[in-house]
C-alpha cells in the first residue's frame, strides 16, 4: 500500500527539482546572451585598438595552445601579415561584421573589420562563452541544490504534521470497543478531514441502528418462538401419555398443527431477516403482471378450500425494477392475509393497473378489515390486531410478521402501502410503485 506521505514528498521534490532545472536553463540562456554581448563588444574593441598603418613585414606569430582569442591580419594586397594561432582551422578570409563559423574543432565566433589599410579577423571559441554561462548558472543555483535535502526533510515533517489528524482518527477507531458506535468528535479537525469523519459517523450511526434492529429482532424472535415450541413439547408429551388410539390420534393432530405453526413462524422470521434494509437485493426488470397472476394461481387452491372467491378483476402490463423473489414474498403475504381473514363465502378481488403512469396493485377482501386506529401498528413486528366478533369468526392464527415483511420489501422497492376500506366492507391494500 502506497504512503501519502511518501507520495507527497516525491512529487513535491520532483516539482522543486523540475523548477530548479527550468530556472537553471533560463539562467543559462540569459547568461549566455549576456556573455555573447560582452565578448562581441570585447572583440570589437580589440579590433578598434589595432594600428591602422600598413605593416612593412610579417609580424612574428605564436602558438601558446590557449585559444582564448585568435587574431589574423591581412594587408590591402591580401598578404597575411600576422596570425596569433596558426593551428586554428579558420578560413583565411571572412565576411565583415560578426558571424559564426563551424570547424572540426567546434564553433567559433568571428569578427571581421577593416582597420586602415589592413583587414583584421578576430575569433573566439563558442565553447568559452558556453562554459562561462554554465558557470554563472551553476553559481546561481548551487545554494538551491545544497538546500534540496533540507527542503525534503522540511516537506517530510510538514506533511507528517498535516496528517496527524488522520492518525488521531485512526487511533480513535483502533482503540474503540466493538460495541462503541457513538460518533467521533469533529472538533479541531482540518477542513479536508471533516468530510471523512462525518462519513464515518454516518456509517457508525447506520451500524448502531442495524445493531439495535438486530438485537430487537433476535429478542422478539426468541420470545415468539418460545410459545409454539413449548406447545409442541406439551403436545409431544400428550402423545406419549395417550392411553388409546383416539386420544393418541387427537394428540398427534394437535402436535402436527403445533409443528406447522412453528414452521410457519420460522419461515416468516427468515423472510423478515432477508427483507432487512441491509439484505441482498438482486435487482432486475420484473414483469409485475406475470408475477401477480402466478401468485394468485398458487393461492387459488387454498382459497377454494376455504370457500373464498379469489380472482383478478383487472390486469395491465406493468414492469418494475427489483427482486422478483422478494416481490413474490410480498404479494403472497398480502394474498395469504386476505384469504385467511375472509370468512367462507367471501371474496378477494385483485387488480393491477397504472395510476399516473405508476403500477398499482390493489387487493380488496370482504373480511373483517382492520380498525383505523390500529392500521398504523399492523406493520410492527409480532403485532396482531385485537380479536373482535368479526375476527373471531375467521378462526385463524398468525405470526404477526406478514405485514412487517410486506413493509420491508415495499421500502426496498420504493413502493408505498396504503390500507383502506374495500367496497365489500373488508380491507383494501394498495401497493403503489
Amino acid at each position: 500500500m502506497s504512503s501519502i506521505r511518501k507520495q507527497l514528498l516525491f512529487w513535491l521534490l520532483a516539482i522543486v527539482v523540475a523548477g530548479v532545472v527550468l530556472a537553471g536553463w533560463l539562467i543559462y540562456r540569459q547568461a549566455l546572451a549576456e556573455a555573447n554581448e560582452l565578448f562581441d563588444y570585447q572583440l570589437q574593441e580589440i579590433a578598434d585598438a589595432l594600428p591602422s598603418e600598413p605593416f612593412s613585414e610579417i609580424l612574428s606569430s605564436r602558438d601558446t595552445g590557449n585559444e582564448g582569442i585568435v587574431l589574423q591580419i591581412w594587408n590591402r594586397n591580401g598578404v597575411l601579415m600576422y596570425y596569433s594561432h596558426p593551428r586554428v582551422p579558420l578560413a583565411p578570409r571572412t565576411e565583415l561584421g560578426f558571424s559564426t563559423e563551424r570547424t572540426d574543432r567546434g564553433d567559433w565566433r568571428v569578427y571581421g573589420a577593416i582597420v586602415g589599410d589592413n583587414f583584421v579577423q578576430l575569433a573566439q571559441p563558442v565553447s568559452v562563452r558556453n562554459r562561462l554561462a554554465a558557470n554563472v548558472a551553476l553559481r546561481t543555483l548551487w545554494p538551491l541544490i545544497v538546500l534540496l535535502p533540507f527542503l525534503g526533510l522540511a516537506v517530510w515533517l510538514v506533511v507528517g504534521r498535516g496528517l496527524k489528524p488522520l492518525a488521531r482518527v485512526t487511533n480513535a477507531l483502533d482503540t474503540r470497543h466493538p460495541e462503541a458506535l457513538d460518533p467521533l468528535p469533529e472538533q479541531r479537525l482540518p477542513r479536508e478531514v471533516t468530510p471523512l469523519v462525518r462519513a464515518l459517523n454516518a456509517l457508525l450511526n447506520r451500524l448502531a441502528q442495524a445493531r439495535d434492529t438486530q438485537k430487537a429482532f433476535v429478542a422478539d424472535a426468541a420470545h415468539e418462538l418460545r410459545t409454539p415450541l413449548a406447545a409442541v413439547q406439551i403436545q409431544a408429551q400428550l402423545v406419549a401419555r395417550a392411553k388409546d388410539d383416539d386420544a393418541r390420534r387427537e394428540a398427534l393432530d394437535d402436535l402436527q398443527a403445533g409443528v406447522t405453526r412453528a414452521t410457519r413462524l420460522a419461515e416468516q422470521l427468515l423472510a423478515l431477516a432477508r427483507s432487512e434494509p441491509d439484505g441482498h437485493v438482486c435487482a432486475q426488470d420484473v414483469d409485475l403482471r406475470v408475477l401477480l397472476e402466478d401468485c394468485v394461481a398458487s393461492r387459488a387452491t387454498v382459497a377454494q378450500q376455504r370457500g373464498v372467491d379469489l380472482g383478478i378483476e383487472q390486469s395491465t402490463d406493468a414492469t418494475v425494477h427489483g427482486d422478483a423473489d422478494a416481490l413474490r414474498v410480498m404479494l403472497n403475504n398480502l394474498l395469504d392475509n386476505a384469504t385467511k381473514y375472509t370468512p367462507e363465502g367471501g371474496r378477494v378481488d385483485v387488480a393491477l393497473r397504472l395510476d399516473g403512469g405508476h403500477p398499482l396493485v390493489r387487493i380488496a377482501d370482504s373480511g373483517p378489515g382492520i380498525p383505523v386506529a390500529e392500521r398504523a401498528r399492523v406493520f410492527d413486528r409480532f403485532y396482531r390486531v385485537g380479536g373482535g366478533a368479526s375476527r373471531a369468526r375467521t378462526d385463524v392464527s398468525g405470526t404477526g410478521l406478514g405485514l412487517a415483511i410486506v413493509r420491508r420489501i415495499a421500502d426496498q422497492h420504493n413502493a408505498t402501502i396504503t390500507l383502506g376500506d374495500s367496497p365489500a366492507g373488508g380491507l383494501q391494500v394498495d401497493v403503489r410503485f
